[in-house]
């Protein structure tokens, strides 16, 4: 299924809050530069990750259920074969999107988040779709 451009450009554009599933300290992941990038463009980042880790200043949480306060997208970056567990605690705690990362996808977690009503970004970075939909860094 193609990915909704209006959708991505909506999440992008849209300062909203993040959590960075798979976020740690380790810059040499893909997702500290992505994290990074979000703050750069108004969003909050919390990181999620089973060591808890405070990233870019903000304070991480082990899973999303510990997470407090409503949470706008869940950017996965695991393994596929985690993430339909994750798209799954998206649904429970409420969150209004999920975005799988490049090379992430669970095409069954996928549909059941489409079918809870959430928005579905599949194979993208959020770091080459802003250039893309105008996404500007916030002074």
């Amino acid at each position: 299924m193609e990915n909704d451009r209006s959708l991505i450009a909506d999440l992008l554009t849209t300062p909203g809050r993040w959590a960075v599933v798979g976020l740690s300290t380790n810059r040499s992941r893909a997702a500290y530069g992505v994290a990074a990038y979000l703050a750069e463009l108004g969003h909050t980042a919390v990181p999620v990750h089973p060591k808890a880790e405070t990233v870019h200043g903000q304070v991480g949480y082990p899973d999303l259920a510990s997470v407090p306060g409503p949470i706008d997208v869940v950017d996965v970056f695991v393994n596929s074969s985690h993430a339909g567990a994750v798209i799954d605690e998206a649904i429970a705690v409420g969150a209004k999107a999920v975005w799988l990362q490049l090379g992430v996808a669970d095409p069954d977690a996928e549909q059941r988040a489409r079918e809870a009503g959430l928005g579905v970004v599949v194979n993208a970075c959020p770091r080459i779709e802003g250039p893309r939909v105008g996404a500007r860094p916030r002074s």
